[in-house]
């Protein structure tokens, strides 16, 4: 099979497309023939060497879709379709840059759906960071405000088009002043350009502050996004597209303000059950949600892909059919 093999940290054009055996199963595991991957911020982190204790060389990717080719316990039959994500995916093992990958059973999710693969392809991970975060971290209700703080990622590019479909008023921001429009068009009834400093701008808005805020961009803005929430109200830290994992010196008295509530959500720790990834397949073939799929690479391009997402320039998913 070809993988997309990383020895060792650093840019892009560390990738080898290389012709490895195809693993074996072991119990309790199942080999998946991929069809299609997302890229995540998450693996930029690890190919720079960011992520703490992944051993190379390494095939990463923390999810796929694809079509079940053997499992040893015969509970998954051959062709069953299936996604997966995180459980260690691309980092305590080989991930689903490749034509077919060995996973624990405990990461896939049987799934049955008409749409084709690069559609399929950027829903795993998406879904289970935005439902995640909005249901189990943010318990939103309909006619709160919620800002999503980076809007314009994938993530933030489906969790206005969620929260929205759930009777929030959405505001959502970028540094980027010429994706003002695609979220107006993506469903944000506010646009903001975030230079770092939104309070007073969420202020002006809602002098009391907003509901609930979704954070994105991570560490760096953190703090602004607590004094964007009123009291009563949560932030939750998701991502990190500043890539910077620690705040230093982190004093929990002057950095919380009174009565505002802070959390995170990691998909890693927590899923979401088998049905709300069904439901949400549903909603995506009934037209209800639009997935913002921006580019799609094959495999033998995922330097390519790894630049384009490293610029900065997508509006939504990038997805790499195998």
């Amino acid at each position: 099979m070809k993988a997309a093999v990383l020895y060792a940290p650093g840019g892009a054009e560390n990738f080898q497309l290389l012709e490895v055996p195809i693993p074996s199963p072991v119990e309790g595991q199942v080999l998946i023939r991929v069809k299609a991957f997302g890229l995540n911020r998450s693996e930029l982190m690890t190919r720079k060497g960011l992520s703490p204790n992944v051993q190379f060389p390494r095939v990463l990717g923390i999810e796929c879709v694809g079509e079940v080719e053997f499992d040893p316990s015969e509970k998954y039959v051959k062709g069953q379709k299936v996604a997966a994500m995180m459980g260690g995916m691309g980092r305590d093992y080989d991930g689903s840059y490749a034509e077919y990958t060995v996973l624990p059973k405990t990461t896939l999710y049987p799934i049955q759906s008409s749409l084709p693969w690069d559609m399929l392809g950027a829903i795993p991970e998406m879904f289970q960071t935005v439902y995640g975060s909005l249901h189990l971290a943010l318990n939103i209700q309909k006619g709160e405000t919620l800002l999503i703080r980076g809007g314009t990622s994938s993530v933030g590019m489906l969790a206005i088009q969620m929260a929205k479909h759930q009777g929030l008023k959405v505001i959502a921001s970028t540094r980027n002043p010429d994706k003002t429009q695609a979220l107006h068009d993506n469903g944000a009834t506010h646009v903001l350009i975030d230079d770092g400093q939104l309070k007073d701008k969420i202020h002006a808005l809602f002098p009391r502050g907003v509901h609930k805020v979704l954070e994105l961009v991570g560490a760096e803005t953190l703090q602004d996004s607590l004094q964007c929430t009123r009291p009563g109200g949560i932030t939750c830290m998701t991502g990190m597209l500043s890539e910077k994992w620690a705040i230093p010196n982190f004093a929990p008295m002057e950095f919380i303000p009174a009565a505002v509530l802070l959390t995170i959500f990691d998909s890693g720790q927590m899923r979401s059950a088998t049905q709300s990834f069904q439901e949400f397949i549903q909603l995506v073939e009934h037209g209800e949600i639009k997935l913002n799929v921006n580019k799609v690479f094959s495999l033998d391009q995922i330097v390519a892909a790894h630049r384009y997402m490293e610029s900065n320039q997508a509006t939504g998913k990038i997805v790499v059919l195998t």
